[in-house]
């Protein structure tokens, strides 16, 4: 069986074709053989095999990929050599993609690719030809197997799988540094033309970068190039097949490139002289003052060193570097004293830690700065280190109003986003709600500034999901919150006691001085009016005067009050504020009406002079009453129970002690019969008889007549010689022996029946005017106090 081919792809192809069909009858179509092959053997005979033997086999045929014509693209052709020409051979094609991709003439044995094909996909396809006889459908010859490849076109741009690049490269590096190298693929088949072949170009980028057309390494083409002046550079590279040639596809790539710090700028101190002040009482060892020099670089190659080059600072101060914000911190290390010494000079110099020498040629990598320290005179005191947060609020503001914010970081690299909330053990929590994201505080009521002037609570912060799970990244700031004063208290009179309004007080007298207090805050200072109230009537009794001053006064506008007629008068008072809406409010005075000494040196009634002179509180009168009310108690507790207990009717006669009655009244002579019974004394012989119960007084009735017509009993018993009954008594008391050796009698004075001397009472004797003066009479004491003010009354009326 043969194979044949007319697709003639290139010249090459041309001649092939041409020859396989013309001249090259033994590669294509070979001549027919006999099917019993035939050996001469030695005696010239020959041998026949009974093996049929095949024509030359065409293995390999080529078909172009991405074929595109309305026609079946024709691939090759299939010859057995046992055909005819007739019809009777049958061709049959089998293997990877036959019958889809694949089809052939059964009679002709000629093969056509029926679909486009690409070699990126599939580059060769394995097919097995046979031919059978039609009729009997018996093979012919054994099947054989061949190849149809897939011929390349430059059907694929160049791609970089990678892109796009991000590249770094130090900054000032010189010409020609390697910065990244790039490479792109190209699908086409290398072994085949320039289809694969690819150039590298830039396209953007220049002149700060060139790449290599071979190798595509990217390198820089600028000096000096200052990542302070410009950071980042963007590059576009460009491949492109067929060497570069017109026509060629291409495909490009961007690369990020980033320039990074070296140590090539020295630290600077943004101005020459600072100065600083510093109070003598700061503690030894605490930072006083802060000192930075600006470096434009970054990372190691920004760190400064501080120190102090001059004796006079660096034995009183010392310095040390913040490594997150690269401050030089100022401490103390000895204490200050103000009178000692007022100032100090410190020279400062800040010096880059690692230094490149490729940059030396630039100058020293140090700067250095003058710092005037001024010592304050003050009060030592202990000092706090911690600065909280201060914000303020007007009280009133609705619910919702914006109190302030607070702000947190997260130091980590990945500076993880923030969430806020507040301590819910605090009872701030109730009157403040902050924003979890913002850290913005709100109020959630109306706050009262009277109530609760300032206000504490504590925000927290952690990163996002991390609380409660790790409590230990939990950090805590104190937020003082001051609740502004807004002019919403009407004023009141300051006291709430009594006015005390002496009886003596005369027309335009000044009773009291009073002030008000309002509960607003004032920053001015607080300003009040005065005045009483224009609905109401003249008041007769007193009137009020604004003293400008935030004072008034209450005036007496009648003379002689007098506390038995009318004790307490009430006085209503209108008060204003000097705030913004001005405010008021109504009190009312109570005045209480008291006897007062001459000149009104003495306000103050008898009910309360007691209680203000001894000083005693509420709780002490409460205390002394309760003890008053139990000795009370016990004092009836003892008088039922010693009712309760009988007495004997008949008084023994030995105790003489029961028998003595003392008095301090003067007596009212022989006719008063109500101090002591003399009955006995004047009728010896009935005094046995007229004892009585000395615990009991006796009912003494007399039914009497007209007036004037009873007689007391002394007066009947006159005849009685008491003198003689006396003396008898007398010598009994002395010859007993068994009485006690006290006197047992009762004395008084017995003046005798009428007397010639008339009274000498004044009170019924003609007075006469004396011109005597009883003004000494004030200065004898509060028991002479009646007497002093009668004869006032008396002297003023006969004045009048």
């Amino acid at each position: 069986m043969r194979i044949s081919t007319t697709s003639c792809l290139c010249p090459f192809l041309v001649c092939l074709c041409f020859f396989q069909r013309y001249c090259g009858a033994s590669h294509h179509v070979p001549t027919k053989m006999p099917f019993k092959n035939q050996t001469k053997l030695a005696n010239g005979e020959a041998e026949i095999h009974h093996r049929p033997k095949r024509g030359w086999i065409w293995n390999q045929f080529f078909v172009l990929e991405e074929h595109m014509g309305p026609d079946a693209q024709y691939v090759g052709k299939l010859h057995s050599n046992s055909d005819k020409g007739d019809g009777s051979v049958e061709y049959i094609l089998t293997g990877e993609g036959a019958g889809t991709i694949f089809v052939i003439n059964e009679v002709t044995g000629d093969i056509h690719a029926t679909k486009s094909l690409d070699r990126e996909r599939k580059t060769h396809y394995v097919l097995h030809a046979q031919a059978l006889d039609r009729n009997t459908k018996m093979a012919l010859e054994p099947e054989s197997e061949f190849i149809i490849k897939v011929q390349d076109i430059n059907d694929n741009a160049p791609k970089f799988p990678d892109g796009p690049f991000v590249a770094l490269v130090p900054e000032m590096s010189e010409v020609g540094t390697s910065v990244l190298q790039v490479t792109a693929t190209d699908a086409d088949d290398p072994t085949y033309g320039n289809s694969a072949r690819i150039v590298y170009s830039i396209l953007q980028g220049q002149p700060y970068f060139s790449v290599d057309p071979k190798t595509g390494i990217i390198r820089t083409a600028l000096a000096n190039m200052d990542r302070e002046a410009r950071e980042h550079y963007t590059v576009v590279i460009q491949a492109k097949d067929m060497a570069g040639q017109v026509g060629g596809l291409s495909g490009s790539t961007t690369i990020n490139i980033t320039l990074t710090d070296v140590n090539d700028n020295p630290p600077k101190f943004p101005q020459k002289n600072y100065q600083l002040y510093v109070p003598e009482s700061a503690q030894v060892g605490k930072p006083v003052g802060k000192i930075k020099a600006n470096d434009e670089d970054l990372g190691v190659n920004a760190d400064i060193k501080y120190s102090i080059i001059n004796s006079e600072g660096a034995n009183m101060f010392s310095i040390s570097t913040d490594r997150d914000t690269r401050e030089g911190i100022i401490s103390l290390k000895k204490p200050l004293n103000y009178e000692r010494k007022k100032t100090y000079t410190l020279h400062i110099e800040g010096m880059n830690t690692h230094v490149d020498p490729r940059f030396s040629y630039l100058g020293s990598f140090k700067d250095t700065a003058t710092l005037k320290i001024t010592v304050g005179d003050v009060d030592e005191a202990p000092v706090f280190s911690m600065d909280p947060y201060i914000m303020d609020v007007y009280e009133n503001a609705p619910s919702g109003t914006e109190v302030g914010a607070v702000t947190a970081q997260d130091p980590d690299s990945r500076n993880s986003p923030v969430r806020y909330f507040l301590d819910s053990e605090e009872e701030g929590e109730r009157f403040f709600r902050i924003d979890e994201s913002s850290g913005v505080i709100w109020t959630t009521q109306p706050l009262d500034r009277e109530d609760m002037p300032w206000h504490n609570i504590t925000v927290m912060a952690s990163e996002v999901g991390r609380y409660p799970d790790n409590p230990s990244l939990l950090s805590h700031v104190p937020v003082t919150v001051q609740v502004l004063d807004v002019n919403d208290n009407p004023p009141e009179i300051a006291t709430e006691e009594e006015v005390i309004v002496c009886e003596s007080s005369r027309p335009g007298q000044v009773i009291q001085t009073i002030t008000a207090v309002d509960k607003d805050d004032f920053a001015n200072g607080q300003r009040f009016f005065f005045a009483l109230p224009s609905q109401l009537p003249v008041n007769p009794n007193f009137t009020l005067k604004d003293n400008e001053d935030s004072t008034a006064s209450i005036i007496a506008r009648r003379r002689r009050f007098n506390h038995l007629i009318q004790e307490l008068y009430e006085l209503p008072i209108v008060v204003w504020d000097g705030g913004e809406p001005s405010l008021s409010g109504t009190s009312t005075l109570t005045l209480r009406v008291c006897p007062c000494q001459r000149h009104g040196r003495i306000r103050m009634c008898q009910g309360e002079a007691f209680l203000s002179s001894a000083g005693l509180s509420t709780g002490a009168l409460i205390a002394i009453l309760l003890c008053i009310v139990i000795l009370l108690a016990i004092v009836v507790l003892f008088i039922t129970l010693r009712q309760n207990k009988k007495e004997p009717l008949i008084i023994s006669e030995e105790d003489i002690r029961e028998n003595v009655v003392t008095y301090d009244d003067e007596g009212g002579g022989e006719e008063d019969t109500e101090a002591f019974d003399i009955i006995a004394l004047r009728n010896p012989a009935a005094a046995e008889e007229l004892k009585f119960r000395r615990d009991v007084r006796p009912e003494v009735r007399q039914h009497c007549g007209p007036p004037r017509s009873c007689r007391s009993p002394s007066v009947e018993l006159d005849e009685v010689d008491v003198h003689e009954f006396i003396k008898q008594k007398l010598v009994e008391a002395d010859l007993d022996t068994s009485v006690p050796p006290y006197d047992s009698l009762q004395t008084y004075a017995y003046e005798g029946q009428g007397s010639p001397t008339g009274s000498i009472s004044p009170l019924d004797s003609p007075g006469t005017h004396s011109e005597q003066d009883y003004n000494y009479l004030d200065d004898w004491g509060p028991e002479f106090q009646k007497l002093a003010e009668l004869y006032g009354e008396a002297e003023s009326e006969m004045t009048t």
